[in-house]
């Protein structure tokens, strides 16, 4: 089974491939239960910054370096912490907040946040694309509850026999049985809140995401939208008009900035 893919060239066409043909038949809405992921490039693979830390032709090299990574971040980031993390998954999540190399997979629950971030770094003459999870489909494909996890949450998983708290330690050194679940990360500023933004996460670092998904027989869990070049303007012009813009996504100066500095480039 191959990865589903439409081509979409307006805002209006992304709406309405993402909204269901029916309404639920308990609440009565249309209600999508995707999330979405930009890529500047339609013919790039789902990499994570750990993926990509070392160059990506090939990607994975520097995976093993994980645990370091976050041990380092740990000991040093603590005096810029307005509060101790709750808890290293937490940790994690501040992590790659702050641009630190990690397994997280960022998602938005906004199929026009991940039209943001495809179409403002999208490369002339290239198509680009919003990538579609089913994610719900992927935790019951595991024997986890429909729920996005909190931070809370995924710390009390029992997959792999633990006897006490499951932490990111366990995860870098597990080799065996696979899965991958939506982390629903805490309200840590307002960027976060505004994106909508939410994180994958899995047990394996030596594959794509989307490879991944293929091996666990999960494929048809994944949607690409591909903006060919051509639309790439035009969408990210219906964009502006709907106020989904850096003012919005990132509100604060540099936000502001940034819409200036693209409006007027």
């Amino acid at each position: 089974m191959e990865i589903q893919e439409r081509v979409i060239t307006s805002l209006g066409e992304l709406i309405d491939a993402v909204t269901p043909a029916e309404p639920d038949p308990v609440t009565g809405r249309r209600r999508d239960f995707g999330v979405y992921h930009g890529s500047i490039r339609a013919d790039h693979a789902l990499l994570t910054s750990l993926d990509r830390l070392g160059g990506t032709d090939p990607p994975h090299t520097k995976r093993r370096l994980e645990a370091h990574i976050l041990r380092n971040f740990a000991r040093y980031s603590r005096p810029y912490l307005d509060q101790a993390p709750v808890n290293d998954w937490e940790l994690l999540v501040i992590a790659q907040h702050h641009g630190v190399p990690t397994r997280l997979l960022d998602w938005s629950y906004s199929p026009l946040v991940a039209a943001h971030f495809a179409t403002t770094g999208a490369v002339p003459g290239k198509a680009c694309a919003i990538w579609r999870l089913e994610w719900q489909r992927v935790h019951q494909a595991y024997g986890i509850e429909p729920l996005a996890l909190r931070i809370e949450d995924i710390a009390g998983l029992k997959l792999f026999g633990e006897k006490e708290d499951f932490t990111p330690w366990d995860l870098f050194r597990h080799e065996g049985s696979a899965f991958s679940v939506l982390i629903e990360p805490p309200s840590l500023n307002e960027r976060i809140v505004a994106q909508a933004a939410t994180f994958t996460i899995s047990t394996d670092t030596s594959r794509a995401y989307e490879r991944f998904l293929a091996d666990e027989g999960l494929i048809d869990a994944l949607t690409k939208f591909i903006i060919p070049a051509e639309a790439t303007a035009h969408m990210r012009d219906q964009l502006d008009l709907a106020g989904v813009e850096e003012r919005y996504l990132f509100p604060d100066l540099d936000g502001v900035a940034e819409s200036i500095r693209r409006y007027y480039a």
